[in-house]
Order: structure tokens, then C-alpha cells, then sequence
């Protein structure tokens, strides 16, 4: 799989774009603050819906716009597919696929698939739980793009019944009891699609632990032994990924914490409450980690992810961001090793040296230049 064609347009810092990208490995070098990552983010944006920087989409837009596009064309087995994505402030996003709406964005997941390194990676070691469960979500869907409408389910259930437990204690001083009926329709609803995504993501760690471990051992041999584990919010004697079984876990919880979130007006049980621990040896990768080994970690999550994706059909598109420019060189030679034999490549770089020297690659400059709107980005190819 690769991109054949990137367009921008009102997206990020770019008020329009146009690249024609090619297979094998494409360098993007630029000062920092030119816009450079911009354009991965557009492209990482097209496979998962959502950026790798910021968590909502007011910040893709130019300033003083009111809609981003972002336009790719994506060649698979020598077919080719064309996605258009319309980012809209204060109004639903819109989607096209071969020029042809489509009622859902959801619909493009998977025209792109995509494994993304970044600097923000080290969150995924030293971060919030929250960050892991991202990555977990993001790679689950880029394989079942289904699972997106899981996730969205879920987070609607969520936000009801948070909602619900907040107005809750003024209805118990009153000893208005219908607000526990109405408390077992929304707990049968969040443990209903808790555990479809609890399973997706107990399914995919276990498959993913085997990938992280040989990774870890390729970025630091003789380094401590890596593993993951799922932590469940709720009590499961080992990992399980049967959806019955969890939804009865789920629900048993949801009945035992229910004073407890009564009280606290938070939602205590689910999958948003879950982590994916990483572990060292006997030691929690977070707070034990050096610096170099939670690199490590982290890119080895990124590569088992690659691993994955890659077992199941065509080579996802590497995405690089200013990564080479974080690492030592033993994890550059590593990372460079995985990188030689995927389909297409796309690096950014802040100077060339930040980028292996045996590479044989194509070179994209991006300039800064005035008009009259400004400064603005410009690609030199």
C-alpha cells in the first residue's frame, strides 16, 4: 500500500498543498515550525480520524477558516482509492470516497493504513493511562474499522450515564427512587458496548505481547525482558475476550461501585478506566523506565503494531515524524532496519543528517515564503 497524492487545503499552517508521492522512501525536510509535520498529520488523520497532536479538530483548521480538506489517493494491490475528508468547525465532518459522499466518516477507515512514529510516542511510556488507550484503540481500528463505531457508542453511553450520576444526589435527597431504573437501563447499555471494545482490546494485546517482546529485544538486546499486560477495571482471573463474560463482569461491577459513583458523581467502571501496563523485567516500565529504555518501549509498541498489520496483507505506509532526530544509533539502525523493506516511507527531518546516510531517497523542501495573506508554506520538490 502507498499514497500516491496528497492535497491540502486550509489544513494546519498549509493554505493549499498538492504532492504526488511515490513508493519507497520520501525524506520532507524543513525547519521546525514550517510545517513539515503538518502534512503526516494529514496523513495519519486519513487512516484513524485523528491527529496524533491534539485531541479535538478546532486545531486543524487555518486560522481564520472554517473548513480543512484533506485529500489523499491510495494505491492498494494496484488499485486506487481516492478519500476527500472535510473538516468543519462547529458542524459534522464530511466524507468522500471515489468522489461519492458517504453518510459516515467512518466509512474511509481503512482506504489508509498507517503506523505512525512521533516524538509523542514517549507518552505512550510515561504518560496517562489515557494515551495507551488510544494507542490500543487506534491500532484496533486501523485493523476492524468497525471497532470505531464501538468506540463512539461507548463514548455516548459514557457521557449519558456520567451525566446522570452527576444529577443523581439531589433526586436521592428527594427519595426519588425512578433514578435507579433509570441507572440499570444506562449500566446494561455501557456494559453491553463496554465489552465489545474491552474484548477488541484484551484480543489485541494478546496478540500484540509476542511483537512487543521480540521488538524490545531488536531496540535493546540484552536489556531487560519486555511484556503488556491488560488491567482491567474490572476483576477477571486472566485475560479474556468473550463478550458475554465481560458484559456480566462489567455489570456485576457497575452494581457493587454504585454507591461509590453516586456519590462522587463519576462514572467508576468500564473501559475508559483500564491501562495497558508495560513492563521491564518485574518493574513497571513507568517511573522505573531510563530514558533510553522507555524509547525503547515505545518504539516497540509502534513496530509490533507495524508487525501486525503487516502479517494480514499489504505493508501499511510508515510514517516517520522527526523521529531519527530522537533516538541514539543503535535504535536509528534498528528503526532503519524495520523501514528498508516497507512499501513506502515518509520521513520528516529538520536537517538531512538526521536521516540514515545509506538511504536511498527522494527529497521534498518545504520553504517558508510572504504573500499577501503572510507567511506561508511552499513545497519544493
Amino acid at each position: 500500500m502507498h499514497v500516491r497524492r496528497l492535497a491540502l487545503r486550509d489544513f494546519r499552517s498549509w493554505e493549499s498543498v498538492d504532492l504526488e508521492l511515490t513508493p519507497g522512501r520520501t525524506v520532507i525536510l524543513a525547519p521546525n515550525g514550517f510545517g513539515k509535520t503538518n502534512l503526516i498529520e494529514a496523513l495519519w488523520y486519513s487512516s484513524t480520524l485523528g491527529s496524533h497532536r491534539v485531541a479535538t479538530d478546532a486545531p486543524l483548521i487555518r486560522a481564520g477558516c472554517s473548513r480543512a480538506v484533506i485529500s489523499t489517493i491510495v494505491v492498494n494491490e494496484g488499485r486506487e482509492l481516492a478519500v476527500d475528508l472535510e473538516i468543519a468547525a462547529g458542524r459534522a465532518n464530511k466524507a468522500r470516497l471515489n468522489r461519492s459522499p458517504v453518510r459516515s466518516t467512518r466509512e474511509v477507515l481503512g482506504a489508509l493504513r498507517a503506523v505512525l512514529f512521533a516524538p509523542e510516542d514517549l507518552s505512550l511510556v510515561r504518560g496517562d493511562p489515557g494515551e495507551r488507550r488510544r494507542y490500543l484503540d487506534e491500532l484496533a481500528t486501523v485493523r476492524r474499522p468497525r471497532i470505531a463505531a464501538v468506540r463512539a457508542d461507548y463514548e455516548k453511553v459514557l457521557k449519558q450515564r456520567t451525566a446522570l450520576l452527576k444529577s443523581a444526589s439531589s433526586a436521592r435527597f428527594r427519595g426519588d427512587r425512578s433514578v435507579y431504573d433509570t441507572l440499570d437501563v444506562w449500566d446494561g447499555h455501557l456494559a453491553a458496548h463496554g465489552a465489545e471494545l474491552m474484548a477488541a482490546r484484551i484480543e489485541l494485546v494478546g496478540q500484540l505481547g509476542p511483537e512487543v517482546e521480540k521488538a524490545y529485544q531488536l531496540l535493546a538486546p540484552g536489556s531487560r525482558a519486555a511484556r503488556i499486560e491488560y488491567r482491567a477495571s474490572v476483576e477477571l482471573e486472566a485475560p479474556e475476550h468473550d463478550v458475554a463474560f465481560l458484559e456480566a463482569a462489567l455489570l456485576d461491577a457497575l452494581a457493587r461501585r454504585r454507591d461509590a459513583e453516586l456519590e462522587r458523581g463519576v462514572c467508576l467502571v468500564g473501559p475508559h478506566r483500564d491501562d495497558l501496563v508495560l513492563w521491564l523485567g518485574d518493574q513497571p516500565a513507568k517511573g522505573f523506565a531510563s530514558h533510553g529504555e522507555s524509547w525503547s518501549m515505545a518504539l516497540s509498541l509502534r513496530l509490533a503494531g507495524y508487525e501486525l498489520l503487516r502479517a494480514e496483507g499489504s505493508d501499511p505506509v510508515l510514517l516517520l515524524d522527526d523521529v531519527f532526530a530522537e533516538l541514539d544509533s543503535a535504535r536509528r539502525r534498528a528503526l532503519a532496519t524495520v523501514a528498508a523493506s516497507a512499501e513506502q516511507v515518509l520521513v520528516t527531518a529538520a536537517v538531512a543528517e538526521d536521516v540514515p546516510t545509506d538511504w536511498d531517497v527522494r527529497r521534498i523542501q518545504v520553504v517558508m515564503e510572504d504573500n499577501d495573506a503572510g507567511r506561508i508554506s511552499r513545497v519544493v520538490t
